[in-house]
């Protein structure tokens, strides 16, 4: 990821694909989005999630280093028969919720149905053109990588989850989360933008 957007930026592009945008000024209505890095190579928390909410006329939240995609360990040994899971771009209504990571700790859990691509020719390539689509429930979870410091290689962090680098980034996210729910509901929709969506490259 070359540059780190605005609000605004995100924003624009969630309109411009006609995607909803959680705007009302009470409590924490947030916004979750994932940015896909143009030129990703495997194993790098080199994208971005955004999560962040409207305060009278200013947008306010945080933007943190990710990863949209499975970790090279996943991509060269699949668990999953049809190969392992890439999450495509698109806005997922309602899809996560607060919950525990393999029942660990607590995260964003998948409780939607989600859209993903299957990779299975086990190399060190994410592939996407021409392969099938998947939609249903995938145990897909937004959740971080070690529960301390932050993470420089991927590895088994990701089979297709969207994995926080930086411990600390993730727990602002689930504070930002809880309060959310509180206000809203604990019901998240999730938005996976590419960084060429937002045209700042």
């Amino acid at each position: 990821m070359r540059r780190v957007p605005t609000f605004e930026q995100i924003v624009r592009a969630m309109q411009i694909k006609g995607n909803r945008v959680f705007d009302s000024t009470a409590g924490y209505n947030l916004n979750l989005v994932g940015i896909r890095a143009m030129d990703g190579r495997p194993d790098r928390f080199d994208d971005l999630l955004a999560v962040f909410h409207r305060r009278g006329a200013a947008w306010c939240g945080e933007i943190m280093a990710c990863t949209t995609d499975p970790g090279l360990y996943w991509l060269n040994n699949p668990e999953h028969i049809d190969g392992t899971a890439i999450l495509k771009p698109g806005q997922y209504r309602g899809a996560f919720r607060l919950g525990y990571h393999r029942g660990k700790y607590e995260a964003l859990t998948q409780a939607g149905p989600l859209t993903v691509w299957r990779d299975n020719n086990r190399d060190d390539r994410m592939d996407t053109a021409g392969q099938p689509e998947h939609t249903g429930m995938f145990g897909i979870n937004i959740h971080r990588a070690a529960d301390h410091g932050e993470s420089t290689v991927v590895g088994r962090w990701s089979a297709g989850c969207q994995v926080v680098a930086n411990w600390w980034d993730f727990s602002v996210l689930i504070a930002m989360a809880k309060a959310g729910a509180h206000s809203h509901g604990n019901s998240f929709t999730y938005t996976l933008l590419e960084e060429r969506d937002l045209g700042v490259v």
